[in-house]
This record gives structure tokens, sequence and C-alpha cells, in this order.
């Protein structure tokens, strides 16, 4: 029997804690994109670990019956994108997380609590305003 759109992520997210993925945030994109329903951003500190993580939510995937859509990223280690038709996984290193702010993008998309993780606060870049120097 397939998963749950909602067991999905709690599996997914449960998998990334588990490589001790950072920040992990699931945004409900439902109302503003036609491409999934939720997207689950996480970090890991290094490209092994990225890797590391992305290995453990396709193992958990497929112990569970689900099949990718399509993995990509995964050779690089800075981005893995994990396709999971109604579930995108995005697992990034901290540099490239910050330079794509995908929660800044998707700032109208409400968050998503998942039992057994720590609610991650929303990456931000630092404000315009305090970034003038006095001179």
């Amino acid at each position: 029997m397939a998963l749950t759109l909602a067991e999905k992520t709690q599996l997914c997210a449960l998998a990334a804690d588990s490589r001790k993925a950072e920040d992990i945030v699931v945004l409900d994109v439902q109302q503003l994109s036609s491409v999934a329903d939720y997207f689950l951003i996480c970090s890991g500190s290094s490209d092994r670990q990225v890797r590391a993580i992305a290995d453990a939510i396709a193992e958990e995937l497929a112990q569970h019956g689900e099949k990718l859509l399509a993995m990509e990223g995964y050779q690089k280690g800075t981005w893995v994108l994990i396709d999971c038709a109604d579930l995108i996984v995005h697992v990034f290193d901290d540099d490239t997380r910050y330079f794509y702010g995908l929660e800044r993008l998707w700032y109208r998309a409400p968050h998503v609590e998942v039992p057994g993780i720590a609610f991650a606060m929303p990456q931000t870049a630092p404000s315009e305003a305090l970034l003038v120097e006095e001179g």
C-alpha cells in the first residue's frame, strides 16, 4: 500500500534527521505550484553528509515500496534533489542552501510540522538596511 503524503514526509524527515541533517523544514506548496505538494528542505555540513542524507532517504523510501521519480545532483553533493512525486526533497550543503534560499523564494508557503522533528526557523538573508556602513 502506498504511503500517504504525511507518512512519506515524516519518513523522509526522520531519515534525514537520522543522518544529522540540520534545519529540516517542510513547506506546503500545493497552492503555489503544480510541481509538488510539499518541499522538504534540509542541510548537511559537507558533500559527504549531503550524500549520506540522500542515501538514507532513498533507502527508507525503497524499504516502504516507494519509487523515486528522479535523484539529481548526487555526484557533486552540494544540492541533491529527490523527486518523490508529491514530495520534493532538497538536501543542500550550507553555502548552497543560503545562496539559493528556497525558503525565501517560497515564503508564502505555510510550514508543515512533522512529528518527531524540531521546527527549524526559516533561513533569511540579512536586511539590506542592516548592512549600511557608518562612515
